[in-house]
């Protein structure tokens, strides 16, 4: 599936279209995304519901921080979005995925822009949680990263926090991660690779792209947490030129996470200020934990023992 591409639009803009989009409404929900306000304004009742299993409810009285309108008029896709008021307008998706996706970036947005010693930075990866310590997998699309998240969650020690995205804080002199959605909105196939899932998987109503929201608590019991304290980072990456496993510097870290864009697709707004930010975050991140590069043309049962080895060593 082609990415979308995000056009960034003026003020005025948004209230010249917004009474056309407006009235396309038919449901409003709002969520609680790491304790902002994201509200949902949809004429699509499946994108509703997946929001409200996705995501924890937020109160009615509680003002949206960033506002996703994801509406059909018959035209073609349009990702837009206004930064001022942290504003999306998505027109003819048929995709949750880009939708609940769009909203985790608006947040991230949000975030950025909160100078506050307490500023949260935003991560498009997966975070498990193994003995009090937190294990994070990045990557680009397609490199495994949820492959390998399910299959560390195979062991009974291992706790999920988050597959798909999570947030930071920064201390002094720690890490902590935190979770950014209640329940996982997983691909059918995870079960063809890790058959433990597949009696829980084969109960979970799939959209038309083989994806649906899986309630977290049913697949892993217990076994869920809000926050951990990073202590490994492992970056994904699929070469055949380069070694299957190798730990390397926060520098050569870095410079592999600006090559690959910061491992994210959905960032809204891409310009020099905003790369700073990141840059300067992942800086800090890499130079307070332990980084390691994967390269996922072994198999996943293979990959995955490597990644087991290390946490467990």
């Amino acid at each position: 599936m082609d990415q979308y591409e995000v056009e960034i639009i003026s003020p005025s803009y948004k209230d010249e279209i917004f009474p056309e989009v407006a009235e396309l409404v038919k449901y409003e929900r709002k969520a609680n995304i790491h304790g902002a306000c994201v509200k949902l304004l949809t004429d699509n009742q499946d994108f509703k519901e997946e929001w409200e299993d996705n995501f924890k409810f937020m109160n009615e009285d509680i003002r949206p921080h960033c506002k996703i309108f994801a509406v059909c008029d018959s035209g073609k896709l349009q990702v837009m979005y206004e930064p001022m008021s942290k504003t999306c307008i998505i027109k003819n998706c048929d995709y949750y995925g880009w939708i609940k996706s769009i909203a985790l970036a608006a947040i991230s947005d949000f975030f950025e822009e909160y100078h506050s010693i307490h500023r949260r930075y935003s991560v498009h990866g997966s975070a498990v949680d193994y003995s009090g310590h937190c294990i994070t997998i990045i990557g680009p699309p397609g490199t495994g990263k949820s492959t390998l998240t399910y299959g560390l969650l195979q062991e009974m020690d291992f706790n999920y926090i988050s597959d798909d995205w999570f947030f930071v804080r920064l201390f002094k002199n720690d890490v902590v991660v935190y979770s950014s959605e209640k329940n996982s909105y997983i691909r059918d196939d995870i079960a063809k690779v890790w058959k433990n899932f597949s009696n829980q998987l084969n109960e979970v109503k799939l959209d038309s792209h083989r994806r649906g929201i899986a309630e977290v608590k049913t697949l892993f019991k217990e076994r869920v947490r809000e926050s951990s304290t990073i202590k490994t980072v492992v970056l994904l990456e699929r070469d055949f030129n380069n070694p299957p496993f190798r730990r390397v510097n926060p520098e050569d870290a870095v410079d592999f996470m600006v090559e690959k864009d910061f491992c994210n697709p959905h960032q809204l707004i891409r310009n020099n200020r905003k790369f700073i930010l990141r840059k300067r975050f992942f800086q800090e991140l890499f130079t307070n934990t332990e980084v390691y590069i994967l390269n996922t043309i072994e198999k996943p049962a293979e990959s995955l023992d490597r990644i087991l080895k290390l946490v467990k060593r």
